[in-house]
């Protein structure tokens, strides 16, 4: 007669076992899923990759799938060549820099006195930033405006009108509003410490991932931002960005297979300048993500982890 014990033993251990086969297949099912929304990223930029460092003969005859032929450099020495191209660059790292450094400290400004009940009146001043969410005044607005305020052509014009987001300013106020307690700002100012030194020395150091997280927000926003120099920028072509530099070259190599814009060099194939100026425009925000990765992921998380 078999023992009840070692009946146990052995329903336990096929119950172990087939739970170790379930999780073993969800955890293949989840990275699988993950591995294939990677690819779905990564493809397209290696891809393009490729195409910028083949030889155009492959790239005209459309042979350039994953794998660069005929392996060459000669489209980023023609761009490297171009001062046109390396000033664009140049305007492009300013006005990130600088919008992104104006863009954080008015969130923070405008974020912190909303974020604490003291403040009287917040929830109509909160109110009156999401309104500018679902209505503007459009594009001819916008336009006369910069024109009035004598900002076309400057680099005000592509720094001050993006530089406030109430997305942004929502999101860290939220934040500030769950990390820091009320009780932690009583005891700072029964201390006698002052509002800005409560937001020096106590808010923004318990606020490093969510300002990370804002700040890249506002980087690559403005990095791959174009339209607004499309309009403001008309006379003053050494005032042009990157990426609107890198749109005319797109529009000319369009309408003809010699792609110039300003005086750059001469191109025989227009797929391989287009190729070779997206990773060359690509390729300087995507070395800011390794350094705010860390606390781009506690950013996005934290509203999950509190609630």
């Amino acid at each position: 007669m078999p023992n009840v014990t070692s009946i146990s033993v052995v329903s336990h251990k096929k119950t172990w076992t087939k739970s170790r086969v379930h999780n073993f297949l969800a955890d293949f099912l989840i990275y699988a899923f993950l591995a294939a929304t990677a690819l779905t990223c990564l493809l397209p930029f290696i891809h393009v990759f490729s195409k910028s460092v083949s030889k155009e003969a492959y790239v005209i005859a459309n042979k350039i799938v994953l794998l660069p032929k005929g392996f060459t450099l000669d489209a980023y020495r023609k761009i490297f060549a171009d001062l046109s191209i390396l000033r664009s660059l140049y305007v492009s790292i300013v006005v990130t820099v600088t919008f992104t450094v104006l863009g954080m400290i008015i969130t923070i400004f405008a974020a912190y006195p909303l974020s604490r009940k003291s403040l009287k009146g917040r929830s109509v001043i909160t109110f009156l930033f999401m309104f500018t969410m679902y209505f503007s005044g459009g594009i001819i607005p916008e336009y006369l405006l910069i024109n009035n305020l004598h900002l076309l052509d400057t680099w005000w014009a592509m720094i001050l009108p993006l530089a406030f987001s109430p997305y942004n300013l929502l999101i860290m106020k939220t934040t500030l509003q769950s990390n820091i307690s009320d009780s932690l700002i009583e005891s700072a100012v029964i201390d006698g410490a002052g509002q800005f030194r409560i937001l020096r020395s106590i808010v923004l150091p318990l606020s490093k991932p969510i300002i990370a997280t804002l700040s890249l927000f506002y980087a690559v926003g403005r990095w791959n931002a174009y339209q607004d120099a499309l309009f403001y920028i008309k006379q003053n072509i050494d005032l042009r960005p990157l990426q609107l530099k890198l749109y005319y070259l797109v529009v000319a190599a369009t309408e003809s297979f010699q792609a110039a814009a300003e005086g750059s060099a001469q191109y025989t194939n227009p797929e391989v300048l287009k190729a070779s100026c997206i990773i060359f425009a690509t390729v300087p925000i995507l070395c800011v993500y390794p350094f705010v990765q860390k606390y781009f992921v506690q950013g996005t998380m934290i509203g999950a982890v509190k609630g």
